[in-house]
């Protein structure tokens, strides 16, 4: 009897480490995408969350600053990685990461989820502001329009599940450097942009009145244009 409880102990114990392996593997493959969470325990500075057949953990680093999580609490998070913890493998999820605009805005845009509108660059600062670079190539489709949607409520959706407080520019994406920094620069405008492509550096000549609209508050705005296209301006 004693060798028989043994043998079912052991069976058992690898029943729930194949099953537990199995839904790592699974959302492995998953790692890149977005799904709806639920937030269940802090643990130290890390919230735990319901992600479905596995909990998910959300550390301080992918917790977006201007978000107060509260249990049971259900929010769309971004599918990071899987990770190796302390004890076991960890499923990490993230509300910081530049690819859960993205993710949003293939959920709440047709164009974007079917691949008619291409999301080219993503520049982001969680809860404050991001600016998002869209393109399309097929005639009669306005990529900016698209994702903005009618009286803005496409964006409006997308804003909405990063919590209602971050400001989403929606800018066209262009491979000539001095249309895309200048787009990228907006709400300021009329400006001249002299480009050095092989160093990578731009200078924008701006009106007095649009200085204060090009750099923006704290700097943020030319920081996240030059985080979108890859230039130093």
């Amino acid at each position: 009897r004693i060798a028989a409880q043994t043998a079912k102990q052991v069976i058992l114990q690898k029943i729930r480490e194949a099953e537990k392996n199995a839904i790592f593997g699974e959302f492995a493959q998953k790692a890149g995408t977005i799904t709806n969470a639920m937030v269940l325990r802090f643990n130290g500075g890390n919230i735990i969350m319901d992600i479905g057949r596995a909990e998910g953990v959300m550390p301080y680093s992918e917790q977006s600053p201007n978000e107060h999580y509260r249990i049971n609490q259900r929010l769309p998070v971004y599918i990071a990685r899987v990770d190796e913890g302390p004890r076991d493998q960890e499923i990490i999820v993230s509300r910081a990461s530049p690819e859960l605009v993205r993710g949003l805005f293939k959920r709440e845009v047709p164009e974007v989820g079917q691949g008619n509108v291409l999301i080219k660059a993503i520049a982001r600062e969680p809860g404050s502001r991001s600016k998002v670079a869209v393109f399309s190539d097929q005639s009669g489709i306005d990529p900016v329009g698209s994702c903005v949607g009618q009286k803005g409520v496409r964006v409006q959706a997308v804003i909405a599940e990063l919590g209602g407080m971050e400001k989403i520019d929606i800018i066209q994406w262009s491979e000539d450097p001095q249309k895309f920094i200048s787009a990228a620069l907006s709400p300021a405008k009329d400006m001249t942009i002299i480009v050095d492509e092989k160093e990578k550096k731009a200078r924008a000549v701006v009106a007095d009145e649009e200085q204060s609209l090009a750099i923006g508050r704290e700097g943020q705005n030319v920081r996240l244009a030059a985080k979108l296209t890859g230039y130093k301006i």
